[in-house]
């Protein structure tokens, strides 16, 4: 991939209602990312709507300011960009990373749990994941309070990965600085925010589906029902993945979360060796070797206004699964993935996960 390629690219995610989604269709439909950052005006008129591109300037501070800060850019595409990740829904097309990029090419674990996480879970996840990472995988975790930290602080010495919902230069929670720059010369810190990016709430469940992306299996802590941890572990297990958790008490509500994982299927696990048994049966065949390749989103470069009718109608603010509007359409998955791409261009259309579609 040429220089100029790779800037394009980045300023494509960059540019306004670009996502991973329409990110891979733009590339697909038209080759390059310069291509594609000349047509989005044209599509998102199409859309019903109006739409710019990054500023090539802002773009270049940004990297400017993450080279000065010591980090580099992953890239879908890149030799190096996790194969695990690659495979997950809605994968980030750029990543920010600062260590040791090579951690996320081996085994990795994942481990997560409750902010306010008890004592004893503390203690427990830090000595597991201890456990973990002299055998030689790769704990991944949210560097959050409670479990995450403990998780850290126990694979730091034998590799450690934190994933963090702002950008490379910023701190949350404030009390792990010292962790996170450990966790940046010892381990990988990854990101996919630009520089400067504040934790806001939506971006955590976005953050979670890195730290299960690049992981072979989920260890669930301590959560409670309706957690963030329990998103994670979902997103795990609809990528495929193996989803483990920890039973507690079922007086503590701290452990709600991770009874009710085993009660529908997850593997109930106590010491590292029952981690390592889990994920042992990964299949590595599952996984594509290579790089990411941008097939599988059919996109058309000619619609006829009917047919383009035809998909608006059937969509409305409450989401539907785009295999549902091609079925109900009876048009093909090319025609019913442009009028998508351009509507959401248009600021008409808003993707929801599941691979669910709604007007905006």
């Amino acid at each position: 991939m040429s220089e100029a390629e790779r800037f394009d690219r980045l300023r494509l995610i960059r540019s306004p209602r670009i996502g991973p989604v329409s990110y891979r269709q733009l590339l697909a439909r038209f080759g390059s990312a310069g291509e594609a950052l000349r047509a989005i005006p044209m599509l998102a008129e199409r859309g019903g709507g109006r739409a710019g591109v990054a500023d090539a300037g802002a773009v270049e501070r940004e990297i400017a300011t993450s080279r000065a800060l010591g980090a580099r850019y992953l890239l879908m595409g890149d030799a190096d960009y996790p194969m695990l990740l690659d495979q997950m829904e809605g994968a980030p097309p750029a990543l920010i990373i600062k260590g040791d990029a090579t951690l996320a090419g081996r085994p990795c674990v994942a481990m997560v749990g409750a902010r306010n996480a008890s004592a004893a879970a503390c203690r427990f996840a830090r000595t597991l994941a201890q456990d973990i990472a002299q055998r030689d995988a790769v704990v991944v975790s949210g560097l959050a309070r409670g479990i995450d930290t403990e998780a850290h602080r126990g694979s730091i010495d034998g590799g450690t990965i934190g994933v963090i919902a702002c950008g490379i230069d910023i701190v949350f929670p404030p009390e792990n600085a010292a962790l996170q720059e450990q966790v940046a010369e010892r381990g990988l810190l990854v990101t996919e925010h630009p520089p400067g990016t504040q934790p806001l709430a939506r971006h955590f469940p976005a953050r979670n589906r890195i730290i299960a992306g690049l992981a072979l299996g989920t260890v669930v802590v301590e959560a409670a029902p309706k957690s963030g941890s329990l998103i994670t572990a979902r997103l795990a297990g609809d990528a495929g993945r193996e989803v483990m958790a920890v039973p507690g008490s079922p007086l503590d509500p701290r452990a709600q979360g991770c009874n009710e994982l085993i009660r529908q299927g997850a593997t109930l696990v106590q010491n590292a060796a029952d981690v390592m048994e889990a994920i042992g049966g990964f299949d590595p065949r599952m996984v594509r070797q290579g790089s990411f390749d941008f097939v599988g989103e059919p996109v058309s470069s000619d619609v006829a206004e009917a047919e383009r009718v035809a998909v608006i109608a059937l969509l409305g603010h409450a989401a539907v699964p785009v295999d549902e509007v091609i079925r109900l359409s009876g048009l093909s998955p090319a025609v019913v993935q442009t009028v998508l791409l351009e509507l959401e261009l248009g600021g008409r259309l808003e993707r929801h996960a599941g691979g669910r579609v709604s007007l905006a």
